[in-house]
């Protein structure tokens, strides 16, 4: 006769079926999601596209006018790949997060459904797709429903112009990061919607603090982002990525001292764009119960949560691209991938090694600043909001303005002694590597400093 704790404690064998399955989807899930971005986004460029219309459909790509619905039909397959990848990321974010939180807070965290707790990102959508659909009695009724699509939408378009390959990406748009902020602003549409339509003081007041925060902020990123756009001469975030290197000291951040500068000041108002902590103002449980999004449950409710977890791989794959060399592979140059590519309309075998190769690449480089984001979200405490719009003003925007002044003045001596570039790579990639290592030890020793704590995963 099982005991009331049997599925809490479950017998030797179930726990290895539950470990088996937990790390089976964690594993083979994301990389059957890239691969199958690796296999089917590079049919998406031109020559390629117009080969297979040529080649498979029989017709003349310039003159038939099938082509751009046939187009616009496997843009709408890619945006349904990249949406189902945004999706299943923000829902591994969210438990590995709760793990992380958990750890660092001396608790345990999930641990339940599944290995380690790993499938209570799914226990936790199922339950809240079937959950009542609320709308308040005085609430404007079709802007609170409307509300949460402008912020999927949001995240969701931001993806068309996000790079995952060296040739994974849905549209390489000459204008790449100029399009990803123009979107990015929907998402402070929806919220303002969501605040404003509940008619609730509680979430208006977190909508008015989310227009002025998102607002703010998007001054200083759009300077920083200034500097590797100079240094690159494009706004193609695949150009932007091109014009690095696949070693350290190739990249735009170690390349110009003022991109070391811009990086930080991009990266912290990112944080405060997407709301995370310590620039959570907008959703402060303690003083707005939960913010814009107090009167949502069910359905609408996880949307939320689904686009705040997804924009952790968005704001750190915008980061990797400007700043950290993107997909770049040590040691291989463009002449390479030409050459793997060959003269033939479809590419050679080896081309598409190398292609899945790019994504791993990038993949690591993102998930690396996706746990830094979790990492400061639950060390550090939430700020105020005089100290927040203070810190946007007085610093990150002076500062975002001399990266740029400095950028300019860089260019021009670099393009006459192209060493300084080689020289300022070098000297920031050492100085990087030894603050990362004394971070690293000063990290170790604080933990070892707590007696009876120590790093135990057995209960993962």
């Amino acid at each position: 006769m099982q005991s009331q704790f049997s599925f809490a404690f479950p017998r030797p064998t179930t726990r290895r079926v539950l470990l088996t399955a937990s790390v089976g989807v964690a594993v083979a899930l994301p990389l059957a999601l890239f691969a199958i971005l690796v296999a089917y986004l590079p049919f998406l460029q031109q020559p390629v596209f117009f080969a297979f219309v040529r080649e498979s459909l029989r017709h003349d790509p310039a003159t038939w006018p099938g082509t751009q619905w046939v187009y616009g039909g496997a843009l709408l397959v890619a945006g349904i790949l990249a949406f189902t990848f945004a999706a299943i990321a923000g829902g591994i974010f969210s438990w590995y997060e709760r793990r992380v939180a958990g750890r660092i807070q001396s608790r345990i965290g999930p641990n339940r459904v599944g290995a380690g707790g790993f499938f209570q990102w799914i226990a936790d959508a199922v339950k809240l797709l079937f959950k009542e659909d609320l709308v308040p009695a005085e609430a404007d009724a079709l802007l609170f429903r409307a509300a949460p699509y402008f912020v999927v939408a949001g995240m969701t378009l931001t993806l068309v112009a996000l790079p995952f390959g060296q040739a994974v990406i849905v549209a390489d748009l000459n204008v790449g990061i100029f399009y990803i902020l123009a979107v990015t602003a929907l998402i402070v549409v929806g919220i303002l919607l969501s605040g404003w339509s509940s008619n609730s003081k509680w979430a208006l007041f977190g909508g008015m603090r989310s227009a002025a925060q998102v607002i703010s902020y998007e001054v200083p990123s759009a300077l920083a982002i200034m500097t590797p756009v100079l240094m690159a001469g494009t706004l193609s975030m695949q150009g932007i990525i091109g014009a690095q290197g696949g070693w350290p000291w190739e990249w735009f951040i170690t390349r110009n001292p003022a991109a070391f500068i811009a990086f930080f000041i991009l990266f912290t108002s990112q944080l405060a764009e997407a709301n995370r902590t310590p620039f959570d103002l907008p959703e402060a449980e303690s003083e707005l119960v939960a913010g814009y999004m107090s009167e949502y449950s069910g359905f609408r409710f996880a949307l939320y949560f689904l686009v705040e977890w997804a924009n952790l791989w968005i704001i750190s794959a915008v980061a990797v691209s400007l700043f950290l060399g993107g997909w770049q592979i040590p040691g291989v140059t463009a002449q390479d991938w030409a050459a793997w590519r060959g003269g033939a309309t479809f590419p050679r075998a080896v081309w598409w090694v190398m292609q899945f190769v790019s994504v791993l690449v990038f993949a690591v480089k993102t998930l690396t600043l996706v746990n830094v984001v979790i990492w400061l979200r639950w060390t550090l405490p939430r700020i105020r909001i005089d100290q927040m719009m203070n810190l946007c003003w007085k610093y990150l925007v002076p500062g975002g303005f001399l990266a740029m002044l400095f950028t300019l003045v860089w260019q021009i001596f670099v393009a006459r002694a192209p060493v300084l570039g080689l020289v300022s790579g070098v000297a920031l990639t050492a100085l990087s590597a030894f603050l990362i290592f004394r971070f690293l030890v000063l990290t170790r020793q604080n933990i070892s400093r707590i007696v009876g704590e120590r790093v135990d995963l057995s209960n993962w």
